[in-house]
């Protein structure tokens, strides 16, 4: 009888020391690899989330400053320009500067049609004459029209092609004093056409305003010729009005 209860309270003991190990084991074990994973993962994923966002308000605050900038219906502009022109047939070239004035209406922030007037002016050498006249004052004025259209675009700066065609008048006798142009070797006074084209640029200080490039290569047709001049013209652009 007391080998049965020392046999009980032996098994006893055995299974409680035995339970006690087991709950320690448990509660030691380190979490699975697939545990301590998913709040890696999370955190990944929530970065990620953070970055596509920062990346998508970049993306809307650059589309929302294009949008202001060049959706506006006309862009009116107001320039200076240089340019190297023939003034007759076997005349060196002379220094044309000039006022340029225009206005271009937008169908879309891209593709515009512009109407674009000027006036040049500058001194003609004709060399040493009988008539004491070397260096006349001669002028050419000029009113054209043609599309543009902006090929890139950025929130502070966007370039543009421009062609313009029309006519121009020249003006080769105004300083003279009566003398024939030709027989100064100048080109008579015409009108004839004129075509021109550009790269414009142009920097944005505001949506309305900016600051305009835009070198050139200018064609005329004084005296049955070809008058191919070379030049830019540079000033300010003043933005107005919403397509839409």
């Amino acid at each position: 009888m007391h080998s049965f209860r020392r046999l009980a309270l032996l098994l006893a003991m055995g299974l409680a020391a035995t339970l006690t190990l087991s709950a320690q084991s448990s509660s030691s074990t380190p979490p699975s690899q697939n545990q301590g994973q998913a709040p890696q993962s999370t955190a990944d994923n929530g970065q990620m989330s953070v970055q596509a966002r920062i990346r998508l308000r970049r993306e809307q605050r650059r589309a929302t400053a294009i949008h202001d900038a060049y959706d506006h219906l006309f862009d009116s502009y107001l320039t200076m320009g240089y340019m190297r022109f023939v003034p007759g047939p076997n005349k060196q070239r002379l220094s044309f500067y000039a006022w340029n004035a225009g206005l271009t209406r937008y169908f879309s922030e891209r593709l515009g049609v512009s109407l674009d007037a000027r006036g040049n002016y500058g001194t003609a050498f004709v060399g040493l004459n009988q008539f004491n006249l070397t260096r006349p004052a001669i002028s050419q004025y000029d009113v054209m029209l043609g599309p543009s259209y902006r090929f890139y675009v950025q929130p502070k700066f966007s370039i543009a092609v421009r062609g313009l065609a029309g006519f121009s008048i020249g003006n080769f006798s105004g300083d003279t004093n009566g003398i024939p142009p030709p027989t100064l070797g100048l080109y008579p006074d015409a009108t004839t056409f004129a075509a021109s084209g550009s790269v414009v640029g142009e920097y944005n200080i505001s949506p309305a305003f900016a600051l305009r490039l835009a070198p050139e290569y200018f064609l005329t047709g004084y005296g049955g010729t070809l008058q191919a001049s070379r030049g830019a013209t540079i000033g300010f652009v003043y933005r107005f009005g919403k397509q839409r």
